[in-house]
């Protein structure tokens, strides 16, 4: 296992200042903080990221989410503890994550529509540019987690 390659903070602090300012943006937009950790999550999971799986699951933890969906996330389609505006919103981060291949269809747009106002999916669509921005960040640079104690 590789340490970081390039720390982005100390580096670039003018582009990451900017970034967090998105960041404080989105979690002011009324977005339900619990969806946005489920969305940064999830494309987390898509992206392969370890640094910000490990981030979000705290964080999810910390707003109350439950073990079981927290696990059950990378299998969101075949579970029912989801509601239909997570689902929308999950189906969403999918599609953009995967953009090369999915196109933004206009099946997942529709469904993600049909759950949010125009201000939120733009707010929704945002996010999740925002943690594949992260996930690149951090894959790219090869930032690791921390590694908690053993019980």
């Amino acid at each position: 296992m590789q340490s970081h390659r390039i720390d982005a903070y100390s580096t670039a602090p003018e582009a990451m200042k900017l970034l967090r300012a998105v960041e404080g943006y989105i979690h002011k937009s009324g977005l339900d903080p619990l969806l946005i950790e489920l969305v940064k999550m999830r494309a987390s999971q898509v992206n392969g990221c370890s640094y910000c799986l490990d981030m979000h699951s705290r964080e999810l933890r910390r707003l109350g989410e439950t073990e079981q969906r927290i696990y059950l996330l990378n299998a969101w389609r075949e579970s029912p503890l989801y509601s239909a505006r997570e689902r929308a919103a999950l189906e969403w981060t999918d599609a953009l994550t995967l953009i090369a291949t999915t196109h933004a269809p206009d099946d997942c747009y529709k469904a993600a529509r049909a759950q949010f106002s125009e201000r939120e999916l733009v707010d929704l669509t945002t996010l999740i540019g925002m943690i594949n921005l992260w996930n690149r960040l951090a894959i790219g640079m090869r930032y690791q987690h921390l590694i908690a104690a053993a019980a």
